[in-house]
């Protein structure tokens, strides 16, 4: 049961990913998230106002599956198979997130002065949430695909547009993460 709370190891979960991929190469398929939302948007009839909808979104019932599976299985993780011991934060990290006025107590993965109801209604947590949100769903169709997609089917497939995505993704991160972050946390 140890296993179940610590997570798999990288030889086990590695070649299941590998496996899997490969299965969906094979199949014709490729894995992505993002492509979702516009089959959620097709199914709701969004094709009448708008062509990008139109299109035959029960091709795409397995890819739904799939997030309806990764739904449920973060459910079953967070509830029968998480950890009770707080997490486990260095030093530097603890005096760095105080510093930026974050709860260090390490019982959050998600600092609740942003991740929470409460914060929702505040003017940071209109610029994280909101804001950040909105930031991630268009970057995510002018990029034509998310981290995941790009990162796992994208690169495994050679594609030079989803290496220059990542990279992207990656260089945007350490921007935001070292330059502008620290200024909104302190909002």
């Amino acid at each position: 049961m140890d296993i179940l709370k610590s997570g798999w190891p990288w030889y086990v979960s590695g070649p299941l990913l590998t496996l899997i991929l490969g299965l969906m190469l094979y199949m014709g398929k490729t894995f992505g998230v993002s492509s979702t939302l516009r089959d959620l948007c097709a199914i709701g009839g969004a094709g009448k106002t708008n062509p990008f909808f139109q299109y035959r979104w029960q091709d795409q019932i397995w890819n739904l599956v799939f997030v309806a599976g990764a739904l449920i299985g973060g459910m079953i993780a967070a509830t029968l198979l998480s950890d009770p011991e707080p997490i486990q934060l260095s030093s530097a990290t603890i005096s760095d997130l105080g510093s930026l006025g974050f709860s260090t107590d390490a019982q959050h993965l998600a600092p609740p002065e942003i991740f929470s109801w409460n914060a929702l209604l505040s003017v940071k947590g209109v610029i994280f949430i909101v804001l950040g949100g909105f930031l991630v769903g268009f970057g995510t169709r002018y990029a034509a695909g998310c981290t995941s997609g790009h990162a796992i089917t994208g690169l495994s497939n050679l594609q030079v547009s989803s290496l220059l995505a990542v990279v992207g993704f990656f260089l945007g991160g350490l921007f935001v993460t070292h330059l502008i972050f620290p200024y909104l946390a302190k909002i």
